[in-house]
């Protein structure tokens, strides 16, 4: 084994530590390891797929691991963890079997934990002759998704939509990009599939900014979930459009380029500078303003306001598998109350006659549907403008029965699938 791979694997180790014990989402776990610069891209995305696909699995994995230990009994969490890194690459990643043991095995000297090196050859090399077939006969989704998820889930949705939810999951999500205009041409030269609602679909896997069109700012990556809010205001030229939370900003992006005169904040001077960074890249003009939404107070009112609130971001599991093993029921609570407060003040900054389109990307039931239920029981300056067929290039399917968004992952799976999401349409009454 050469000295990258014991790095790779060790900032890998290192990882998993960050997310399974310490609550650090993995992208900024990722972006942050000090050793990651010194590894080849191969190993970087190496790291990332090896991480990204034990926190996906990781209910299946400890269940494979369990099953391969002579005795009953998990071990301490650094052996854990290695044994969950091997299990991963030879269960799922199709690593050969002497390449995963030897590099787990080596992985324990590296870090002190060498009396446990019998153990964890033991333990794989079994898993690689059993691993396989016995996966087959897990039930994935289930196993892999913590019990509150799939009962709020089951609770809110019903049996059959929570199973379509937890299998999706399984899947790691296609790229989806927006074009900054005529998607057609774009869809050649990406070798991607225009989706109904104009968004492009390509297979996930290499280098975003190595692809055509990326320096030229032709398009930018934004989930054909994510890229519904913003298609809703109607015709924008020359409006006055407030982008509350708007970091990284894939829906500013959309409402420049829609026409309108956006003004996008965002309580982060940091994430703005991804802002910042994109709209440069776009050849797109907006207004950045580095405040909590909650306390702005702006010199006009706008014709139009896009609040796509913090949240939990469980529709984005696909994506981001670091959610299933980082969130708490605590947080949904303390999220939606946030989400209350901004929404009340959001209302505020439209004008009578205005659009107000608040969005999560969160299949939690609490930071969507009874949000805007909440609000109109109690304020009735706004009425609900139900959102038709035809604006999502006839995908019904994802239009509830109030006339709101509300996407699934394991809908649209002909297509690809979509993440989940929560959009509603406002309007300010005169």
């Amino acid at each position: 084994m050469t000295d990258t791979t014991l790095a790779a694997r060790g900032v890998a180790l290192d990882l998993l530590r960050d997310v399974l014990r310490k609550s650090v989402p993995f992208d900024d776990a990722f972006d942050a390891h000090p050793d990651l610069a010194g590894l080849e891209p191969r190993d970087r995305g190496f790291v990332r797929v090896l991480v990204a696909t034990v926190l996906r699995r990781l209910g299946q994995i400890d269940e494979l691991i369990q099953a391969c230990l002579a005795k009953p009994g998990l071990p301490k969490a650094a052996i854990h963890d290695m044994l969950r890194l091997g299990t991963a690459q030879l269960v799922f990643l199709n690593t050969p079997a002497h390449a995963a043991v030897d590099t787990a095995v080596e992985l324990a000297a590296a870090r002190n934990a060498a009396p446990y090196k019998g153990l964890i050859n033991a333990v794989l090399r079994r898993v690689g002759r059993e691993g396989i077939a016995l996966a087959a006969q897990q039930d994935a989704g289930r196993l892999n998704t913590p019990d509150w998820m799939w009962l709020s889930w089951r609770t809110a949705y019903g049996t059959a939509k929570a199973r379509g939810i937890v299998e999706a999951h399984l899947h790691e999500a296609p790229l989806d990009l927006t074009a900054k205009a005529d998607p057609s041409s774009w869809a050649g030269r990406l070798d991607a599939t225009v989706l109904p609602t104009g968004t492009l679909r390509r297979a996930s896997g290499g280098s975003v900014t190595e692809l055509p069109g990326f320096d030229a700012g032709g398009w930018w990556v934004q989930d054909l979930a994510a890229s519904l809010p913003a298609k809703l205001f109607g015709d924008l030229r020359g409006k006055r459009v407030f982008d509350l939370c708007a970091a990284p900003g894939g829906k500013t992006a959309q409402l420049v380029a829609q026409g309108a005169r956006v003004v996008a904040l965002d309580r982060s001077a940091k994430r703005l500078e991804r802002v910042t960074e994109n709209l440069k890249r776009l050849d797109l003009e907006a207004e950045l303003v580095a405040t909590d939404a909650a306390t702005w107070e702006p010199g006009e009112l706008a014709d139009a306001v896009l609040l796509d609130a913090p949240c939990s971001a469980t529709g984005a599991i696909r994506r981001h598998p670091d959610i299933l093993r980082v969130k708490t029921p605590d947080d949904i609570a303390k999220l939606a109350k946030a989400q209350g407060r901004l929404l009340a003040r959001a209302l505020d900054l439209v004008r009578p006659g205005g659009t107000l389109i608040y969005c999560t990307c969160s299949i939690q039931p609490e930071e969507g549907e009874a949000q805007i239920t909440r609000l109109l029981a109690r304020d009735n300056r706004m009425e609900r403008w139900p959102v038709k067929s035809a604006e999502l290039g006839g995908l019904s399917e994802l239009i509830n029965e109030k006339g709101e968004v509300r996407s699934l992952p394991g809908m649209l799976s002909e297509l690809g699938g979509i993440d989940g999401f929560f959009v509603a349409r406002l309007r300010r009454r005169p």
